[in-house]
């Protein structure tokens, strides 16, 4: 055991200090632990990847990629915005609320965290900058809500944990949706404090707007809900899986972004080429921490630590709380999927065999991914954002505006694990 742990954390410091990609460092830790450790066993890497690769559920990720990619470059965030900016016209914060609203409606469809900050920022920010709201505060919200992205199913964190753990996809994005919504919620929460004990924050809106004109802006929004719901209820309900049913979300998005929005060829072409770089990036992740995970499991050690954590009567709240540590200072290095993907052989069983519902789980997890967004110095929110603010608000400040909603998230994990019927309630309902 000595020797496996001397060899996995040195090879991962040297290879992934040296600047080696993430994917290929943690595929050689794994080839040298099978070949020093696991007495030469490295053609079982060879079974491991293809089984992956080989997932029917693993091929739905390209397809949600895709299906996010489209919609950010269809100007259906735009629309959307436009059509929700009026219902928070009353409300102390105004527009910022509707940068949470957003952020969770488009997080319903482009499933990624990065995508979900990107497109309602490049919308929202230009607009309230102009109308005098706080900078700080703006970015603030944008990076906070588009951490929803990552939550709000179809959300590529809980597909992607759920074909590495074998974990039915549709409990897993029934698990997200209450759970995402309760952040929104707090984070509106915030945001109207905030904004009621400091008004110069957030500047009143004194033009007035009837409650019919609210009505049919949020009717308006028809094409894309139905697009959400037809999705989560192929999905939840086994009418299709779910690479049928982002397969068919593929093609409505295309329709509805030429339709509906300002889709073309030309950046129908952009998007499908982002969505190929981004799923082989994912992809690369993924063999690297499947080779990792082969050696992991055949040599047994998530067990050995579940024995030794036994052994040394930790409770499981102590090593609950242990877990979110590590996930937090990890987070500071690696991103959300790629920190995922490297962590759940060994954090699944171990939490599992600790009595720990694997559904439950996957929200938590998912949460501290998001937690990861938002953290400074790879916070990967953060650094789009200060992109989309052509560096109007430095990483410094975008850091700072956001720890209120790294708190709030903080303390989201805590209420999951009070409570944790919040995330099992639909799935154990529905499924």
């Amino acid at each position: 055991m000595t020797a496996f742990w001397g060899l996995l954390l040195s090879s991962l410091a040297i290879l992934a200090g040296s600047g080696l990609a993430l994917g290929a460092a943690l595929g050689l830790t794994g080839l040298l632990i099978l070949k020093f450790i696991a007495n030469g066993s490295t053609f079982v890497a060879v079974d491991a990847v293809w089984n992956v690769l080989n997932s029917f559920t693993l091929s739905a990720i390209p397809l949600f990629i895709m299906l996010g990619e489209i919609m950010l470059r269809s100007g259906l965030s735009d629309r959307i915005y436009t059509a929700l900016a009026p219902v928070f016209k009353g409300v102390s914060g105004g527009l910022l609320h509707t940068n949470i609203a957003v952020c969770t409606l488009f997080g319903a469809v482009s499933g990624s965290s990065l995508s979900t900050a990107a497109a309602v920022g490049s919308v929202a920010y230009p607009e309230m900058a102009e109308r005098g709201y706080d900078r700080r505060m703006v970015v603030g919200s944008l990076a906070g809500g588009g951490t929803l992205g990552l939550l709000i199913p179809p959300s590529l964190s809980l597909l992607i944990y759920g074909a590495l753990t074998e974990t039915s996809i549709g409990r897993l994005f029934l698990a997200g949706i209450l759970p995402g919504l309760l952040f929104a919620f707090l984070f509106m929460v915030y945001i109207f404090i905030r904004c009621r004990t400091r008004p110069e924050l957030a500047p009143a809106d004194t033009q007035a707007i009837r409650p019919m004109q609210i009505l049919l802006g949020v009717l308006s929004l028809w094409p894309f809900i139905l697009l959400i719901a037809t999705i989560m209820c192929a999905i939840a309900f086994g009418i299709a899986t779910p690479t049928e049913a982002a397969a068919v979300g593929v093609i409505a998005t295309i329709v509805l972004g030429f339709v509906w929005g300002t889709l073309s060829m030309a950046t129908l072409a952009q998007s499908l080429f982002a969505a190929i770089l981004l799923y082989a990036s994912i992809a690369f992740v993924v063999m690297g921490a499947t080779i990792l995970a082969q050696a992991v499991s055949l040599l047994g050690v998530p067990q050995e630590i579940l024995e030794s954590v036994r052994a040394a009567n930790l409770g499981p709240l102590t090593v609950l709380t242990a877990v979110v540590v590590i996930y937090l200072v990890l987070g500071c290095f690696f991103d959300g999927l790629s920190l995922m993907i490297m962590t759940l052989p060994i954090v699944v069983p171990l939490m599992s065999g600790l009595g720990y519902d694997v559904i439950w789980l996957g929200v938590i997890i998912t949460v501290m991914i998001e937690i990861g967004q938002v953290t400074p110095p790879v916070g990967l929110n953060l650094s789009v954002l200060v992109s989309v603010t052509k560096e109007d608000v430095s990483l410094g400040d975008a850091a700072l505006a956001t720890v209120p909603y790294w708190l709030i998230l903080l303390l989201g994990v805590a209420i999951l694990t009070a409570l944790p019927q919040i995330a099992l309630f639909l799935p154990e309902a529905l499924m």
